[in-house]
């Protein structure tokens, strides 16, 4: 095949490049600044034309993304990223700085999102392809239109991988290794500005010849549509354009095919109306190869290659020291020089002409990481992906739910980041107050900026913990919350009110109660609750009342920090408690083994809420209390009602002090008595000390130990092994200190728990007793070494000579 050489006069300047690229982005800066181009234009959607001169404002910081969104289906959306380092970036800038103007000309994203909706299934299909797939999207295809938005069904032709093809050529078993070698550790300014290019679109013409379209219906589309918009800036311009896309591209590009035919392949396209802005990303999702990803395993190693002047793994080591530094490792100058070395000599054997990420990675394990994965995992998650997050500058286009919530963050100050961290509230604090509002509206929205975490500052109601991280879909997720309405109060108000509609559980139902109360949704209340009424007085279901109990009693305990009216809630709750205390009894009855093990989650779920009452309304609060006691009691003597259920009634009665000791041990007596067969006691003993403290209880009381025991100790051998599971799950659920001291019970024997002395241990040497006249024999030694105490003096007869 002849050598393709640069472009003649007149003809467009075709730089191909693969995406995310930092050598294809030195090289497309280089080969802009040879050429001078009347005009850019980039791969990209047309719609975002007038978002390009954006890319200027001093407050854009990359990686940033499109975003296209359907207008009628704003959670119909695509991404294209760029980061620094994109070479599409790059173009964009370099046009802006010069004053020349700036085009996209892939197919407009109307179509995009449109293939999108229609072949869903194909897209799924499309994100199982493997390694190989990925990396020919990175080489030509712009794999951020969102979870594979650009891929298409299949052809006659065979896929292939460009680089996989190109690299066995060269002789490397590595396609990512041959690119570094040949692209990214090329300098910028090194001879021919447009010798990579020409290469590059030479070795593509080749594949393509071999290969055809490599198998994409829709590259036929995208490039007939680009074809058509080159053709129009050359007119417009009198030649001098320049295009920065895919190089799988290029050859098609340059291939001047008819007008008529470009447009036959552009007819009939299905459409969408589309809406395009700029949103803020992460590198950590440009590392993602599925969904919104970009498939860049390493972009904080590629920005550190574009940005670093020169001697980049040096700089790159040092950046490294200083991470392991921060996190308390000992990393000395020394290591860093040695492990400079070592990467250079890695390389050197691996016939490399620089040391990549592979040997710095290699030579950091060895000499800063002493040979641990450990150390390495974080310089991996910190620097090699990085938690970058880019931003944009406020004129950019957004839903007015957007603009709501941007000015409500900044009110509040909190600032988004990529990456993870807990923020503590204290709600007795009124901005503390309005984040956890604004936070918890957001969850109703489904915009997930924040997850509640357990508070390791104290126990009070008025402390919340939230851990945060900004992902970039959140943006979409706003998008797709405007339609609820302009502000977050009102949206998140008219989603509350279709969810409580919508819902069909009663536990949901309560739930959304309990969310508008945190979110401080009063408008939304009134709807949840006359739903949550309704459903209530129809659910016949106990397991579902006792599902839902825990979610109102916790939104009752609201009030006193948050200064919430749950008259309504306590309303609703105190008849849903009586229905659970009518219902339960007969529910329990006949239940096999896994029903009941069901059953006494809801028992315990409705003890628990029941404990939250506090004494507010006392008089309420004493009610509901006093007739699930009496529930309890009644649980605990019927002998239909599985023996997990009696024993765990006769557990949370003893718990609450409204059962002594000793009727609680007859209780367990009867239950564990020889009459009752092995499973049925071992399912009771399973209610009754499983759980939280049930270990304690049997360490500390000494008849109830017994009773087990005795118990255990009768079971006959072929009944052992089918109560074996239940025993073990319920003594395994102990923690190891009380699994001990349990043990050390068993082995002293009944009647020895209180004696800690070698005799009763049984250790040998010992007698029955202690040996007071061979005690008395080490006084005169300690009374030596001690000293005498006062005036007290050492009888000659007990001196003892020491030399």
């Amino acid at each position: 095949m002849k050598g393709v050489q640069a472009p003649a006069a007149g003809q467009p300047l075709l730089l191909g490049v693969r995406h995310h690229g930092p050598g294809s982005a030195r090289a497309v800066r280089a080969a802009l600044e040879a050429a001078r181009p009347r005009v850019v234009l980039v791969e990209g959607p047309p719609e975002a034309d007038p978002l390009i001169p954006l890319a200027a404002a001093e407050d854009m910081r990359p990686p940033v993304a499109l975003l296209a969104h359907a207008v009628d289906e704003p959670g119909r959306s695509a991404f294209w990223p760029l980061a620094a380092f994109s070479p599409e970036w790059v173009a964009l800038r370099w046009a802006l700085e010069h004053g020349v103007p700036a085009r996209f000309i892939d197919l407009p994203a109307t179509h995009t999102l449109a293939w999108q909706r229609d072949e869903e299934d194909e897209e799924d299909e499309e994100e199982e392809e493997g390694e190989g797939e990925e990396e020919r999207e990175d080489l030509g295809e712009e794999r951020g239109a969102g979870a594979g938005a650009e891929q298409d069904a299949l052809d006659a032709h065979v896929r292939i991988d460009p680089l996989g093809v190109l690299a066995d050529t060269a002789g490397y078993d590595d396609a990512e290794r041959w690119w570094e070698d040949v692209v990214e550790h090329r300098g910028a300014g090194k001879g021919d500005a447009l010798a990579p290019f020409t290469a590059l679109e030479e070795a593509m013409t080749a594949l393509r010849e071999t290969y055809g379209s490599g198998g994409h219906v829709r590259d036929l589309i995208r490039e007939a549509h680009m074809r058509l918009r080159i053709r129009d800036a050359e007119r417009e311009f009198e030649g001098g354009v320049a295009v920065v896309c895919g190089a799988w591209h290029v050859p098609a590009l340059r291939r001047r095919a008819g007008v008529t035919a470009d447009r036959a392949l552009l007819k009939r396209l299905p459409k969408v109306r589309t809406d395009m802005t700029w949103v803020p990303w992460t590198h950590r999702r440009l590392s993602r190869a599925g969904g919104y990803g970009a498939g860049i395993d390493s972009p904080g190693w590629y920005a550190h290659l574009y940005a670093a002047p020169d001697r980049p793994v040096e700089r790159w080591l040092t950046k490294v020291a200083g991470l392991l530094r921060a996190e308390d490792r000992t990393v000395s100058p020394g290591h860093v020089i040695e492990a400079v070395r070592l990467a250079e000599t890695l390389a050197a054997l691996r016939g490399r002409p620089l040391p990549g990420l592979g040997e710095a990675t290699d030579a950091i394990r060895a000499v800063m990481c002493e040979g641990s994965d450990v150390p390495l995992a974080l310089v991996h998650d910190r620097l090699v992906v990085g938690d970058v997050l880019g931003q944009v500058p406020d004129t950019v286009p957004a839903v007015p739910l957007q603009r709501d919530l941007e000015r409500t963050r900044r009110r509040l100050r909190l600032e988004p980041q990529a990456d993870e961290r807990e923020l503590d509230l204290d709600l007795r604090k009124e901005t503390d107050a309005e984040r956890s509002r604004l936070l918890h509206r957001l969850r109703l929205l489904g915009i997930d900026w924040g997850r509640p975490a357990a508070s390791r500052s104290g126990t009070g109601t008025f402390r919340e913990t939230w851990r945060l991280r900004w992902e970039p879909e959140l943006a979409v997720r706003t998008a797709e919350a405007g339609v609820w309405g302009t502000t977050v109060a009102a949206a998140a108000t008219a989603k509350a009110e279709a969810d409580a509609v919508a819902a069909r559980g009663l536990a949901d139902v309560t739930g959304l109660a309990e969310q508008c109360l945190l979110a401080a949704l009063p408008d939304a209340l009134p709807v949840v609750m006359r739903v949550l009424a309704d459903r209530a007085a129809l659910d016949t279901d106990v397991a579902r009342l006792a599902q839902a109990l825990p979610a109102l009693v916790r939104s009752l305990r609201y009030g006193d920090v948050r200064g919430t009216d749950t008259a309504a809630l306590a309303e609703v709750a105190a008849g849903l408690a009586e229905r659970v205390f009518v219902g339960l009894p007969p529910a329990c009855a006949g239940l096999d083994a896994d029903a009941a093990g069901e059953m006494r989650g809801h028992v315990d779920a409705v003890h628990s809420a029941l404990g939250l009452l506090g004494d507010a309304p006392a008089a309420r609060a004493g009610r509901l209390r006093a007739r699930w006691r009496a529930v309890l009691r009644t649980l605990s003597a019927r002998d239909p009602v599985p023996g997990v259920l009696r024993g765990r009634a006769v557990r949370l009665l003893l718990d609450e002090g409204e059962l002594a000791r000793e009727e609680a041990a007859r209780l367990m007596g009867l239950a564990l008595s020889p009459g009752t067969p092995p499973a049925d006691a071992a399912a009771w003993t399973e209610g009754f000390v499983g759980g939280p403290g049930g270990g304690l209880l049997l360490v500390h009381d000494e008849r109830l130990f017994a009773l087990v025991d005795r118990w255990l100790t009768a079971v006959p051998a072929e009944a052992f092994t089918d109560v074996l599971p239940l025993l073990r799950r319920t003594f395994s659920a102990y923690e190891p200190g009380v699994r001990r001291t349990l043990g050390e019970l068993v082995r002293r024997g009944p009647g020895r728990r209180g004696r800690t002395d070698a005799a009763t241990t049984g250790a040998p040497g010992f007698g029955p007793g202690v040996d007071e006249a061979r005690a008395d024999a080490v006084l005169p030694v300690l009374r030596l070494l001690l000293g005498p105490d006062g005036d007290d003096e050492v009888p000659a007869a007990d001196r003892v000579e020491v030399r």
